[in-house]
């Protein structure tokens, strides 16, 4: 499933295609996706221009000149295309080969959103896990998929102050801890591997070992500073291509180059050599070196 990098990706993508232009017409090829869309979806969304385009957690997020939101959320296997409005691919954008044809007219594609200026945006998502909702903009922070969500780690708030204080009394593990989108939002599985590994952290620690009665555990800086780090890092590099993501363009993420642990399980650690280990831990892998984590 993408990351924050690369639904960070996406949106930046997006965001020079839909930002400004009004959509004329929606076509919706199936009811919904992992829930069905909103009554009227497809109308309320027709005539209206997207005012701005922005990331929070996970979720893409398009404001319309109605005062609507858009928020979608790409599952593990949604894409979206960009087509000129001369129907043809652009050398280099990307498209399902085995849903090659006209631009929305593949097996998998499910929402089309034509622009005034001819381009068409596609969505397209083989497994259907994505999600597309419309509500009011005051709903935002009390909407079921954003109400209570955590900081966002690039931002101001995300700081050594804060994470102490949500890791004072808790006796989950390290990993856990970052996973929870209740303290942290959009943070995810890779990152939280390559992070806890730059900063010489162990996955199994509790997470309020790092803080102490008067303070806390100077690798608590380490750890902020390196997520922040390695998220940057992937932004930068477009994300990670693991199995289906790639950008509107087509171009694969190359930050997956850079794993110093993760999806390297008996491959030797780069910094002491012993072999990178792998458990499991919540349902998820997580790849880490015994010796040099602790």
């Amino acid at each position: 499933m993408p990351e924050l990098p690369e639904v960070e990706t996406v949106m930046r993508g997006l965001k020079p295609v839909l930002e400004g232009r009004r959509i004329e017409a929606v076509n919706l090829r199936r009811a919904g996706l992992r829930f069905p869309f909103p009554e009227g979806f497809a109308e309320r969304l027709s005539g209206r221009r997207v005012t701005g385009l922005w990331r929070r957690a996970k979720y893409i997020l398009a404001g319309l000149d109605s005062g609507d939101v858009l928020l979608v959320h790409l599952g593990m296997t949604g894409r979206f295309t960009v087509f000129t409005g001369q129907g043809a691919r652009n050398l280099g954008e990307f498209y399902f080969e085995t849903a090659a044809g006209e631009a929305g007219q593949g097996p998998h594609d499910h929402v089309v959103l034509a622009l005034e200026d001819g381009t068409r945006v596609v969505y397209t998502d083989p497994r259907r896990f994505g999600i597309m909702d419309l509500f009011p903009e005051a709903e935002a922070t009390t909407h079921k998929l954003l109400g209570g969500i955590g900081v966002e780690p690039l931002g101001n708030e995300f700081n050594v102050a804060y994470l102490a204080e949500r890791f004072r009394d808790k006796a989950a593990p390290l990993k856990a801890a970052l996973l929870d989108q209740h303290i942290i939002a959009g943070l995810g599985n890779i990152y939280v591997c390559e992070a806890l590994y730059r900063a010489r952290l162990s996955p199994r620690r509790k997470a309020r070992t790092l803080v102490k009665k008067k303070g806390h555990d100077p690798r608590l800086d380490e750890l902020v500073r390196h997520v922040r780090e390695v998220l940057a890092e992937a932004i930068t590099a477009g994300g990670s291509t693991l199995q289906d993501f790639a950008h509107t363009d087509g171009a694969a993420g190359a930050f997956q180059q850079r794993f110093l642990v993760y999806d390297r399980e008996g491959e030797p650690c780069m910094s002491c050599g012993a072999p990178i280990e792998r458990l499991v831990q919540s349902g998820r892998s997580t790849f880490y070196c015994r010796h040099c984590q602790k």
